[in-house]
């Protein structure tokens, strides 16, 4: 167990660049527009010192709350005792990105929104909150689906023997060589 206890003790390898990566910071980096509310990912970049990030939140998911020219706020939420404590740090462009933690969900919301307009324009479930309660039971809708469905089992197949005869398997007898 090592005895130093430093600001960067024991980041050996969490602050090592990564294979072929090592070499001066991209220009994109910095091309990046962060705005206010922005999620962001917080992954420290050894080549650039200032406004470098702590050990413990290296590789943590935080919310943008103020932007500079060459570096961002971020709020991170931070496990102390039994209470989450609001941290907010102030990190350089090249130690934040965009996180695409919440990509799936608003994909999600975005192919629900087009299935709910195109039943609306069919005349499908959402044209039905227009109607009366007594006209409901008559009318014969096709329902759409939103939820998220778990992976089903495979479908049910026969295995044709014409060309597949089953063979007994047995294991080969112990023989000494000696």
């Amino acid at each position: 167990m090592p005895h130093s206890f430093g600001y960067r003790a024991r980041t050996r390898h969490m602050f090592k660049r990564g294979f072929k990566e090592s070499g001066p910071t991209k220009l994109s980096t910095f091309l990046v527009n962060y705005h206010v509310g922005d999620i962001v990912d917080i992954k420290a970049n050894a080549s650039q010192q200032k406004g470098m990030p702590h050990k413990y939140y290296h590789g943590r998911t935080g919310i943008v709350y103020n932007v500079t020219p060459s570096a961002v706020g971020v709020i991170v939420y931070k496990v102390v005792g039994n209470r989450y404590i609001e941290k907010r740090v102030n990190l350089r462009v090249e130690h934040v990105r965009h996180s695409k933690c919440r990509q799936e969900f608003l994909d999600r919301v975005k192919s629900n929104h087009d299935a709910h307009a195109a039943a609306k324009a069919k005349g499908g479930e959402s044209a039905l909150s227009s109607l009366p309660c007594y006209q409901l039971t008559i009318y014969i809708a096709e329902r759409i689906n939103l939820r998220r469905i778990p992976v089903q089992p495979r479908e049910a197949r026969t295995v044709s023997t014409a060309q597949n005869e089953p063979q007994t398997m047995v294991p080969v007898p112990y023989e000494t060589t000696i």
